[in-house]
């Protein structure tokens, strides 16, 4: 016996039996197993983060706070939380003190501070007996389950002496990753793909069409798997290529053969054995000619190669989406790019479909746990027994014993046969990895529920359960594409059966082994039609497009341009009609990303203007994702589901998209938001691309939710990004931020005509440098200098200036352009006009020589203003600049009609910054102005323009503007976005690096971030807030920051309410009165006192005490377990008994068993009694 095998044991022998109390053996037990691990003891540190009795704060509802300690803490490892139950402390059936350490524990790891993460695992020890495992590795708060299952997630003392329990636990203390399955698969699934990919490239090019060779090679792998975990005789499918490796004729019948075998199942020719059933529809068509393919030598090693792949340890998570790159020609090229994470996909199936199952569940298993207690409570305390009668009183208790135990299992079965029951609709599946996430981790919730049921006594066989387990016929999906449709069939079953064997066993498959379920449907998901036809010209010919791909040389310049020569044919849809979705409980998915302005390009005229023929509801500016957000939320709000969950791309929080969400959350009955994170990284699983997008689930009725905001991200193994929240409770907007409703702030007349989108050339040919211009006649032909332009776009704002000159020919005639300007003309008509001639536009067409978008309506508003104000329309930092008035605005640039400085002030202040943050969209992870929500709404402060506090303003704005362009011209590193980044940075109090400090020393930021916190005191006194300026000061991130900002935004939406009811009576306070004012309103007199409208606006409203609402008190138990939960929750602070019966009403004793279910919410660990009142966590 080796010295660890010695260790072990004695480590074993010295805790079996230990009876002390909890506090007297937990620290010793857990620095004893450290020891035997191998790893370092907890220790005290300033940073707290490997210790005993670490401190937390639980934060309530109502601002309150309370006390706890974690047992025993390892940051970013895990939650130790330990008990010593006393013998016979154990309910029949229920571990109490271990569901409440369970509880206790993710309680635990969900009030540890932001900035240190979710630990991947909780455990939970019953010091002496057992370590229960319970891991979450997307670290996002989303529920701990049992690791690596239901069915061995518990360590018992004795398991120890096995040396791959140790290891488990050794790396659970010292390098957690390595346990994620998810990653631990990732290598070899990516392998098999590149394997799978090669092979399908070779077959391609020898002649074999693309579907032919999906087909085939789905069959090979599923042979692949089906070997490796034994549902086919262990190496039997490696050893026929191996077999027949240079005989390929042979090979390609035995496989036929094989094939053929597995469907009808029976003893097989190919491999000289019995074969099971697999039946669906993977092994059908046998006949067929294409069924099995004739390889070549090196075509069959390739195969080899792949079948010595561990299939047993393929993710099925990402394993469709690179297989469905691997078998696509059009996609192969991204098969070396990144998938999406499982830990993402997991980040919105939790709150989607599982945590409310959880939910569920944790309802149902309390109700269980109280019977369980009153059945023990009874059996504990039988009649005695003095005379025959008594044996009849004894009867009566043993049957009330029976009743209350075949009641606890009831509650459990019931639950049972809900999971069962559940199904789940991704209307857009692809692959179907959303769809294999929450298998498993329906799955996981199974086996828990079964582990329940076995633990209280049930002995019913299994038989009588049959047809009582989670299968895949619950799950449905949509896909339009045909292979990924297929594929997620395979990736489904891939996965099922992995776990199936992992739990369960080979042994227990029953056959068939594969159904054919239909449960994945090839559609369209939001369009149906009766056929598709080709439209045609008055002459009977097809009409067709460019297909918004291919190009060709120019013959003058050489550049690229659309080749005419390659059309497609423009279909008409006959009969357009909204698609129809297969009933579901819950909804979850990741629908196509395609915003609307590529709609026409990517679906084609035809598709798109049958799409919204047949959903007029779903406003054309809308992108294509949001059909599918509607018609969820549709479903949902009829209750014909019960939540959704879908993946959108961050604009979804732009007003073009919120127009959308808005129409459902004041609709009747309303839609709410349950969870909602508006920007966070994703991939592609077309082509690999690193994207930002939004995660929204929705719930039927008015509910608060959980906003979950990206703090921080870092590079991970294997290209993944590790993400960080902050998460906030609340009622979450159209907009995706919890606090002041922005958006139902309206648009005000004051601030009209001044706010504009710049020009759109719609042609790279309009911008030329000084060199060109001067060729085509600048400087030489007269005229010409009015229409070649200085012009900025938003990079030049933020960034160092190009100087780039545009051909500005707007109020010309291409005759008059022809005549006046010919060089001009020519240059257009090679440069611009060859793209233009493939517009959809019949006017940009026409007016080729013109720009896209000339903005009329800006030229008219800065007609004989020297300089008007600049925002770069996205940018990492919001800033306002003045540009000259002869200088032309891109599209990219927000350009406001005002040359006063009290308005850039007001502007480039925190107050309509901070604003404009939070009412702009985003574009990947840069915020975005938009004039319609950002400028038009805001209000400004109410003062005398020509007095001292607006003079200030202006002078201070004056100053900033002119500082920042002085130092650029002195130092071109000294840009907008490399200053403001050191700002920032300032005034969080980071370390500036060495670059950092060199940007600060050119740009002069103390200078600059001085006149900016002059800037923002002066604005706040105007506004009256004067009481914010220290939050706002305070470095961004901080609570005291957080707070102000709320605040600053609560009275911002207040002061344009009332100003839109103003307006509405016909005061209007307008920004340029002598060009805005046209008899639409009356102009008021400007109060040289900013104070008295900074006490009203400040002022709070006396505190009024509203009526509590009864509900009825529900009649069954797990009704009652819920609503009270739902009481507590509600309350945000602590009720004592009689402020929890005050919610509800009813006839009878039901008080008398309040005590004793707040008690079991209790033992739970889902509340807490802080200062004699129970406390939801």
């Amino acid at each position: 016996m080796d010295t660890r095998t010695t260790s072990v044991h004695a480590f074993i022998e010295r805790w079996q039996g230990v009876t002390a109390s909890e506090l007297a053996t937990a620290q010793t037990f857990v620095m004893d197993l450290c020891e035997l691990l191998g790893v370092p003891k907890p220790y005290p540190t300033p940073a707290q983060d490997y210790m005993f009795e670490r401190p937390v704060t639980f934060t309530h509802g109502d601002g309150s706070s309370s006390a706890g300690r974690i047992d025993c803490y390892k940051r970013g490892h895990f939650v130790l939380e330990a008990k010593k139950l006393k013998a016979g402390a154990h309910t029949k059936g229920f571990d109490d003190g271990l569901l409440r350490a369970r509880s206790q524990g993710e309680s635990y790891a969900r009030a540890l501070p932001p900035e240190e993460g979710r630990p991947p695992f909780v455990l939970v020890v019953d010091v002496g007996t057992v370590i229960e495992v319970y891991a979450e590795f997307s670290r996002s708060g989303g529920t701990y389950t049992p690791f690596p299952d239901p069915r061995s997630h518990r360590i018992l003392l004795a398991d120890l002496a096995r040396p791959e329990v140790l290891d488990r636990l050794r790396k659970i203390w010292t390098r957690p990753d390595e346990l994620n399955p998810a990653l631990a698969s990732a290598k070899v699934t990516r392998e098999v793909s590149d394997q799978l990919a090669r092979l399908a490239r070779s077959l391609e090019q020898a002649g074999h069409p693309p579907q032919t060779v999906a087909a085939y090679l789905s069959r090979c792998l599923f042979s692949m798997f089906a070997e490796d975990v034994e549902l086919l005789p262990k190496g039997s499918f490696q050893t026929l290529l191996q077999q027949y490796r240079d005989d390929p004729a042979t090979l390609q019948m035995m496989l036929r053969s094989l094939w053929s075998d597995m469907d009808r199942g029976g003893f097989s020719a190919a491999l000289a054995k019995s074969v099971l059933k697999f039946n669906g529809k993977l092994f059908k068509g046998a006949a067929a000619d294409d069924y099995s393919l004739l390889l070549t030598p090196a075509q069959i090693d390739l195969l080899v190669q792949a079948a010595r792949a561990n299939w047993r340890e393929v993710e099925p998570a990402i394993f469709g989406t690179l297989l469905e790159r691997a078998l696509d020609p059009n996609e192969r090229h991204a098969l070396g790019a990144h998938y999406t994470p499982r830990a993402y996909v997991e980040r919105l199936v939790l709150p989607t479909v599982i945590e409310p199952l959880r939910a569920e569940w944790a309802n149902a298993q309390a109700a269980a746990l109280l019977l369980a207690h009153e059945a023990a409570e009874l059996e504990a305390h039988p009649p005695e027994v003095k005379t025959k009668k008594d044996f009849a009183a004894l009867d009566r208790h043993h049957a009330a014993v029976r009743a209350k135990w075949d009641e606890a299992r009831r509650h459990v079965k019931e639950f049972l046969h809900r999971l069962c029951s559940v199904r789940v609709l991704d209307p857009a599946c692809g692959s179907a990895n959303f769809l294999y996430v929450t298998l498993e981790h329906l799955k996981r919730l199974e086996g828990e529920v079964l582990n329940q049921l076995s633990a209280l006594g049930d002995t019913q066989d299994a038989l009588d359960l049959a047809g009582e387990t989670v299968t895949l016929q619950q799950l449905r999906g949509i896909e339009l594409n045909e292979r990924a449709a297929a594929l997620a069939e395979l990736v489904l079953w891939i996965g099922y059966l992995q776990w199936h064997i992992r739990t369960q066993g080979r042994a227990n498959v029953a056959e068939p082994v594969v159904h054919d379920y239909g449960n994945i449907e090839h559609r369209d998901a939001v369009l149906a039609y009766d056929r598709q036809e080709p439209m045609l010209d008055a002459t009977g010919k097809a009409l067709t497009r460019w297909d918004g791909e291919t190009f060709k040389p120019h013959p003058v310049t050489g550049q690229p341009v659309p080749d005419e020569a390659a059309q497609v044919v423009r279909w008409r849809y006959v009969n357009p009609r909204q698609a129809e979705w297969p009933q579901a409980d819950f909804i979850v998915g990741n629908p196509p990303f395609i915003g609307n302005k590529r709609m026409r390009v990517a679906l084609g005229d035809g598709y798109v203007d049958a799409l919204r023929a047949a959903w007029p509801e779903v406003p054309e500016s809308a992108d294509f994702v949001m059909y599918w957000w509607h018609k969820a939320a549709e479903t949902v709000r009829r209750g014909e589901a019960e939540r959704f969950g879908l993946i959108t791309t961050n604009s979804l929080t732009m007003i073009f998209n919120r127009r959308v969400i808005e129409a459902h959350q004041t609709a009747t009955p309303p839609l709410s938001l349950a969870y909602a994170v508006p920007d966070h990284p994703w991939v592609d699983s077309t082509d690999g691309a690193a994207v930002r997008i939004a995660m929204s689930v929705g719930v039927r009725g008015t509910a608060e939710g959980r906003l979950q905001t990206v703090t921080q991200e870092r590079e991970a193994e294997g290209g993944e990004v590790d993400v960080e929240f902050a998460t906030r409770q609340g009622m979450i907007h159209s907009d995706l931020r919890v606090g002041a409703n922005l958006t139902r702030c309206v648009k005000l007349a004051a601030n009209s005509r001044l706010s504009y989108m710049g020009m759109i050339p719609l042609g790279a040919g309009f911008w030329v440098d000084q060199q060109r211009a001067e060729a085509l006649g600048l400087g030489t032909v007269p005229g010409l200098e009015q229409h070649v332009r200085r012009y900025v776009n938003g990079k030049d704002l933020t960034g160092t200036p190009r100087g780039i000159l545009a051909l500005d020919f707007y109020g010309l005639t291409e005759a008059q352009l022809r005549e006046r300007f010919p060089a001009a003309w020519q240059w257009l008509h090679d440069e611009v006009k060859p793209k233009r001639d493939q517009d959809k536009r019949p006017s940009r067409r026409r007016n080729w020589w013109l720009w896209g978008e000339s903005v009329p309506k800006f030229r008219e508003a800065v007609r004989g203003l020297r300089r008007y104000i600049g925002t770069a329309e996205t940018a990492k930092h919001r800033t306002f600049v003045f540009i000259d008035g002869d200088v032309l605005p891109d599209q990219k640039v927000r350009a406001i009609a005002s040359d006063d400085a009290w308005v850039l002030g007001v502007l480039s202040s925190q107050a309509h910054v901070r604003w404009a943050l939070a009412t702009g969209g985003t574009l990947e992870d840069r915020p975005v102005y938009n004039t319609t929500t950002c400028f038009e709404p805001f209000p400004f402060p109410e003062l005398d323009r020509a007095g001292a506090l607006a003079q200030r303003i202006r002078t201070l704005a004056e100053r900033i503007d002119a500082h920042r362009k002085a130092r650029l011209a002195a130092h071109p590193d000294a840009t907008i976005t490399a200053t403001y980044n050191v700002l920032e940075k300032l005034r969080s109090g980071e370390a500036l690096t060495a670059k950092e400090k060199v940007i600060h020393e050119h740009g002069l930021v103390g200078v600059l971030k001085s006149l900016h916190d002059e800037l923002d005191v002066a604005v706040l006194q105007a506004y009256g807030w004067a009481d914010l300026a220290a939050g706002l000061a305070a470095a961004p991130g901080s609570a005291e920051h957080a707070a102000a900002v709320d605040t600053l935004l609560h009275r911002l939406v207040a002061l344009n309410a009332q100003r839109a009811a103003e307006e509405a009576a016909g005061t209007v306070r307008w920004l340029r009165p002598d060009f805005q004012q046209s008899g639409q309103g009356q102009q008021v007199e400007m109060d040289a006192s900013a104070d008295d409208e900074g006490e009203d606006a400040t002022a709070e409203a006396k505190p009024t005490k509203a009526a509590v609402a009864q509900r009825p008190w529900p009649t069954g138990l797990t009704e009652q377990i819920r609503a009270v939960a739902e009481v507590l929750a509600a309350a945000g602070r602590g009720l004592d008994h009689d402020g929890v019966a005050a919610h509800f009403q009813g006839r009878g004793r039901w008080r008398d068993r309040l005590p004793t279910l707040l008690d079991t919410l209790v033992a739970l660990g889902r509340v807490r009694v802080v200062d004699g009142r129970w406390v939801y966590l």
